[in-house]
């Protein structure tokens, strides 16, 4: 099943699958870590919904890079990982079932990412806390939604919570055609920034519609010789990206960094400070990524959909980094 916590197919565990009564879903899992091709596509058994929890039918689930670092078993706490394992972070669907002493109802159309550490939304139900998830804005669509989810999220904190980014100052944001990079250009412009983005040409016109005051090709330009004393860095790349990001920064400038592994990068210059965003979940949190939509502020990115069934080739992109705006499954 589908589920917070470990990850685990728990219903598997209480019951065979094949017991009266027993109901199945969908899913794309693994049974082992590895590349695109160990995620099967096939029956595994409902969830249960326990007290506090609602049970969710899911009709988008977004991926993210942490899905298929997830499936390749780049993380420390896999070491403990029992299989089957669904991968997957964010979701919209609408409650089926509840778990009772919850403040949801049968059919609240609904959105959320799972526990912080969990996976486990490319399925056609989970079972996830009530509390850290809300309702869908109304005129949002399930498929737009899941796309915002955990980009949303992650942006919003990493930007507004994290980074304290404030009007009149001036950021860089690393990959601003990626999904959270997206979102993070027309946030950092609604909170009164400017905002300087890398991309590659073929994404300058995408993302300056996001609001990008600056576009830097990464394929032919340097950003170090380019752009100095900025107030803040965003990175969403990693790798020597991260590192070679202190260098822009102005004396106290700040640096978000979330594709990093755990931990931010140690500054190579006294004068700097590095941080790696926390992203909590909460409803509150869920409902602010929910208001900025619904006011216009920021808007869904460019999508590319595929099956549940086509995760593998979905979890190829991903993995490429050559593609921009999300990609969704679009469940039911």
């Amino acid at each position: 099943m589908c589920r917070k916590g470990s990850g685990r197919v728990r219903a598997a565990s209480q019951h065979t699958v094949h017991g009266e009564g027993r109901t199945q879903m969908k899913a794309a899992f693994i049974e082992q870590f590895g590349g695109p091709d160990v995620l099967k596509y096939g029956d595994l058994p409902d969830p249960v919904a326990a007290p506090g929890e609602v049970v969710v039918d899911v009709v988008a689930a977004s991926v993210n890079a942490a899905d298929w670092k997830f499936r390749a078993g780049q993380y420390a706490r896999h070491a403990q990982v029992k299989f089957p394992q669904i991968p997957g972070r964010d979701f919209s669907g609408v409650v089926g079932a509840s778990g009772g002493g919850v403040d949801l109802a049968i059919g609240d159309a609904v959105f959320g990412v799972l526990d912080a550490g969990r996976e486990g939304t490319y399925c056609e139900k989970l079972a996830i806390k009530a509390a850290i998830i809300a309702k869908k804005p109304e005129g949002l669509s399930h498929v737009n939604a899941a796309a915002l989810a955990l980009t949303g999220l992650t942006a919003v904190n990493s930007l507004e919570d994290t980074l304290k980014l404030k009007r009149g100052e001036t950021i860089l944001i690393q990959g601003g055609a990626g999904g959270v990079a997206g979102f993070a250009i027309q946030f950092a412009k609604h909170l009164g920034a400017r905002v300087i983005t890398t991309t590659s040409a073929a994404n300058a016109d995408y993302v300056r519609s996001l609001g990008a005051d600056q576009v830097i090709d990464y394929n032919k330009q340097d950003f170090t010789k380019i752009v100095s004393n900025c107030d803040a860095v965003f990175d969403t790349v990693g790798g020597d990206v991260a590192e070679k990001s202190f260098a822009v920064l102005k004396p106290g400038g700040r640096a978000a960094f979330i594709a990093s592994g755990a931990e931010a990068p140690k500054p190579n210059r006294p004068d700097v400070t590095a941080l790696r965003p926390p992203v909590p979940r909460s409803r509150a949190a869920m409902q602010r990524v929910g208001q900025l939509v619904a006011s216009g502020a920021v808007r869904p990115p460019e999508i590319k959909l595929y099956r549940l069934d086509q995760a593998a080739d979905a979890h190829r992109l991903s993995e490429s980094r050559h593609f921009r705006g999300k990609l969704v499954f679009l469940v039911r």
